[in-house]
């Protein structure tokens, strides 16, 4: 939660992420084990059309393969979609930027670049504005209880210490922090809420906390015990939407369409709910959000 901002003052933002892998959206447990969910357009549209606040894209193998393939995805969804469009993923350059707000992106997210070059945070903030940059930082806890951060999708570690990171990513001017626990991250555990008010309490930016929910509860303990700005979900509605709404689903030349058909689907300690769900649960909660 930014400096000087009370908690009865946040609007919360409830972010729907998507992670892309080539053509699909796909899912796995702490960021690994991808499971491919079906097309992207699809789980896009209906979040746009049911109270999402935005959109939040990551290529998920972009750092691996050191490319970025969202270009084509992000253009057909920025013209049917009118809010806030974040894409993450292989972003590296200015060039890179430039291109992914070209396709209709409204931001960017980069780590691996901003770990590698932390001078390209404030490179990009300075030429595009701080609003349009914001850092992710993947953290994993050690055995000493500090926390570290992770790139290429959890894959490597860095050895750089999160709040202190925070902090400078904040400096350099990036206008948020995407703060995902990679221990929890589609668990269904719930948010690491320790690490999220860490790093909240430590920047005067908004923290947006990822990783974990299981129930719409989460959501309310992460903002309201954990200080998060806004939070992203994704195992929560991606399993809705494939339990309840498949008749959405236009697409179906791409996915694991067969696997979602055929009854076997299996969502273990999440209980999926609708964005719409989410926010009435805010609402109940006291907590103010966007209808």
């Amino acid at each position: 939660m930014a400096v000087g901002q009370s908690f009865d003052d946040k609007v919360i933002r409830v972010i729907a992420r998507l992670d892309i892998k080539g053509p699909n959206l796909v899912k796995g447990v702490l960021l690994e084990g991808l499971r491919v969910l079906g097309k992207p357009e699809d789980f896009a549209r209906f979040y746009y059309e049911n109270g999402a606040d935005e959109l939040f894209y990551q290529d998920v193998v972009a750092s691996l393969y050191e490319r970025n393939s969202l270009q084509e995805i992000v253009s057909a969804t920025a013209r049917k979609s009118f809010i806030p469009l974040t894409v993450g993923g292989g972003i590296r350059s200015i060039n890179d930027i430039r291109e992914a707000l070209r396709a209709g992106a409204d931001k960017v997210c980069i780590n691996t670049a901003a770990i590698k070059h932390p001078d390209f945070i404030h490179e990009a903030a300075s030429k595009f504005g701080s609003s349009t940059i914001v850092v992710a930082i993947e953290a994993i806890r050690q055995p000493d209880g500090l926390y570290h951060a992770f790139i290429d999708n959890g894959r490597e570690m860095t050895g750089v210490e999160v709040v202190g990171w925070a902090k400078r990513v904040a400096a350099l001017g990036a206008g948020e922090i995407v703060i995902t626990s990679v221990d929890r991250e589609g668990t269904g555990l719930g948010y690491d809420l320790g690490l999220t008010k860490m790093v909240a309490k430590a920047v005067d930016i908004p923290v947006i906390a990822h990783g974990g929910p299981g129930k719409k509860e989460h959501v309310g303990e992460v903002i309201s015990l954990g200080e998060a700005d806004a939070v992203a979900v994704a195992s929560l509605i991606h399993y809705d939407f494939i339990a309840n709404r498949q008749s959405n689903m236009q697409s179906r030349t791409e996915g694991n369409i067969s696997y979602l058909q055929s009854g076997r689907t299996q969502f273990g300690r999440i209980t999926p709910c609708s964005i719409k769900d989410i926010k009435n649960h805010l609402h109940d909660s006291h907590i103010s959000c966007r209808p």
